[in-house]
């Protein structure tokens, strides 16, 4: 059954954030504490980070904390003795974390290993603020298929598609002429590929705009999270790839757009802070004050836009590729992804090597029809073993 959202602005909503150690959690959980009239804490799950998972648990109380690391369990019940608060460990736990009765969740754990919570958090109804765009990248057909056959509400938190359902008309799809996901360019905007053979993991993290993890920091170095952002906006908003639009935007100001078949185009701007899209999703359909950086259109005086350098930045035209080919492609994708950026940071590769692993993954790992969680999983491990040994050969 459906889990319905109170309708006075004066309940409390319960909510669950999966993933609160991270970049997205962290101000989600930033958000909560600057309000806790409004909502009351259900569950936290982290991945490794006991000390901060527990000093969340213990700021906003909630009925379980779970760690995703089985050999942490003991240090994290340590931790919490006696607080009250429940503790588990596990994948497992962290899926069961996501099970519980919150009406809103979180889904703000990096790359592949959202994707059980949140289909289990999906499956049970609830609403769903989804921060982890790998899921819809790896299994988006599945996943909204499950939300419209349990009654429940995916809500995009990234930054561009909070934007484009800011703005977007949801009754009147049929008036959308294109939808446009901007993009900073990233640290190497302005950058030879000369420069970008020799760049630093320190460098690629370095985002000029936002503060974000390692890895979605090294996916904008790439643009690569343009390209899976392009593949997440297809399940988000039902649109044909070619009605999807990538632009840059150095700024980080105009935070998408929506133009429609009249020639109107409607934007979404703000200061480049996550806890906006984080906002909005927790208030959603209100709004809540928080004290947010205000917009000064005057001081910054001037907004560019132009197109992205596909030669330079490949991993937007291999993005492009998976979704045209549709079934398993973007699983292979952004398996293939994750392991080339994790090779990366840890100095195995180089920075355009990412982009390499990621195609001869696409050309050489089969790419087999997906009807199942459990065969969205068999081809992601095919193709992280591909790519891991394809490394590993270098």
């Amino acid at each position: 059954m459906a889990i319905r959202l109170r309708e006075s602005s004066q309940s409390r909503r319960r909510v669950t954030i999966l993933g609160s150690t991270g970049s997205v959690g962290c101000r989600t959980v930033d958000l909560l504490r600057r309000n806790p009239e409004r909502f009351e804490v259900e569950a936290l799950t982290g991945h490794r980070n006991v000390k901060l998972l527990a000093e969340q648990a213990k700021l906003l109380r909630p009925r379980i904390a779970v760690i995703a690391d089985p050999k942490l369990e003991g240090s994290l019940k340590d931790a919490l003795a006696g607080t009250g608060i429940e503790t588990s460990a596990g994948t497992e736990a962290v899926a069961e974390a996501a099970a519980r009765p919150a009406e809103w969740v979180m889904a703000a754990i990096v790359g592949a290993a959202g994707l059980a919570p949140t289909l289990a958090a999906i499956r049970r109804g609830a609403v769903v603020a989804l921060a982890n765009k790998e899921s819809l990248v790896c299994a988006g057909a599945l996943l909204m298929a499950e939300a419209r056959r349990a009654g429940a509400r995916v809500l995009p938190v990234d930054s561009e598609h909070s934007a484009v359902f800011q703005v977007l008309e949801e009754e009147h799809l049929e008036a959308v002429e294109r939808i446009i996901l901007t993009a900073s360019g990233g640290p190497f905007r302005g950058a030879s590929l000369e420069k970008m053979h020799r760049v630093t993991p320190a460098e690629a993290v370095a985002h000029p705009n936002w503060e974000m993890g390692s890895k979605i920091s090294v996916d904008s170095a790439t643009m690569m999270n343009k390209g899976l952002e392009l593949i997440e906006a297809h399940h988000l908003f039902g649109l044909a790839p070619e009605r999807i639009e990538i632009v840059i935007h150095p700024q980080s100001v105009v935070h998408s757009l929506v133009a429609y078949v009249d020639g109107s185009v409607l934007a979404q701007l703000g200061p480049p802070d996550m806890r906006t899209p984080i906002a909005y999703a927790l208030a959603w359909p209100e709004r809540m004050k928080w004290p947010a950086p205000r917009l000064d259109l005057v001081q910054i005086g001037t907004l560019t836009f132009e197109a992205p350098d596909m030669e330079r930045f490949p991993a937007l035209g291999l993005a492009r590729q998976a979704l045209s080919a549709g079934g398993s492609a973007p699983t292979i994708l952004n398996a293939a992804n994750e392991v080339a950026v994790g090779a990366f940071l840890a100095s195995r590769i180089g920075f355009l090597d990412i982009a390499r692993v990621v195609e001869s993954a696409l050309e050489r790992v089969s790419k087999p029809s997906m009807d199942s969680l459990f065969e969205v999983q068999t081809v992601d491990c095919e193709a992280r073993n591909f790519a891991e040994r394809l490394i590993a050969a270098q």
